[in-house]
């Protein structure tokens, strides 16, 4: 296939037997890029030029991304109102309509709800993504910084930062008063611009090129720092992420970015 359409193939190589293999090409990485994605069943592909493979950088969202789960919609449930938020979280994230609007709405819901909720949900209901364990930790050994930006909240976002092993954990701030929750986000919001101000900013601080830098999301709100990256992920992405990704991830966990950067299982960090 790389053949037909230009790419003229090279060297074949397993970086895992039977589980990750390098194929080279001489050059259309756009070509490669169009035509390989979601054509072999139950494979992902990653087209991507082999300089600056191994990132320096990595910027990730962390509802349906890092964690199973999108924590407002959980929130939601223990107020008995699941449904009707988790179908506004879903057009938000498909773009259908304006993020922050979407939040407001959402979260007026949950006013009144006694704030130790929040350590309940996150005690059962949060899951760590499988591979995110030692996506962060192997790449952090590598010498790269890890960064989660999530339009969710602070106090699920700095739990699930330290349990992973994140440098650092960008989130909204919900506001909580004589200890239940107000109805009300604090502002400014990290929206979609925010987390395309927080990969600009980090890549800038670090001294590093567009090339050295990663980042993975799954909904609209992710679009900006997905297209702002050197390698842009989308993760069981909604389709306008996806149109925008370099590369889609839909069957392998997230272990698999240390494959794209050439990393074997034998030089992973142990979670």
């Amino acid at each position: 296939m790389l053949a037909e359409h230009g790419c003229e193939p090279g060297e074949i190589s397993w970086i895992e037997a039977d589980k990750a293999a390098d194929i080279a090409f001489g050059k259309e990485l756009d070509a490669a890029n169009s035509k390989l994605r979601g054509v072999i069943e139950a494979v992902d592909v990653i087209a991507q030029r082999k300089s600056d493979r191994t990132k320096k950088l990595l910027v990730a969202d962390m509802d349906s991304t890092m964690i199973t789960v999108e924590c407002l919609d959980e929130l939601a449930d223990y107020a008995g109102f699941k449904p009707q938020v988790a179908a506004v979280t879903e057009r938000a994230m498909r773009g259908e309509i304006d993020f922050a609007a979407a939040l407001d709405k959402r979260v007026s819901l949950l006013k009144g709800l006694s704030a130790d909720i929040i350590t309940r949900c996150h005690d059962a209901r949060v899951s760590i993504s499988a591979g995110a364990i030692p996506l962060i930790r192997t790449m952090k050994s590598h010498g790269a910084r890890c960064v989660l930006v999530s339009g969710g909240f602070t106090l699920f976002a700095d739990r699930v930062a330290a349990e992973i092993g994140f440098d650092r954990a960008v989130s909204n701030i919900l506001t909580i008063e004589s200890g239940a929750l107000s109805g009300t986000v604090e502002r400014p919001l990290v929206d979609a611009a925010e987390k395309e101000r927080i990969l600009a900013e980090e890549s800038k601080d670090l001294g590093l090129e567009r090339s050295e830098t990663l980042a993975i999301g799954d909904g609209a709100n992710d679009k900006p720092m997905i297209e702002a990256a050197g390698l842009g992920i989308a993760y069981r992405g909604k389709p306008l992420l996806r149109e925008a990704a370099d590369a889609c991830l839909d069957h392998a966990d997230l272990s698999a970015l240390l494959y794209a950067q050439g990393i074997p299982r034998k030089d992973w960090a142990e979670a």
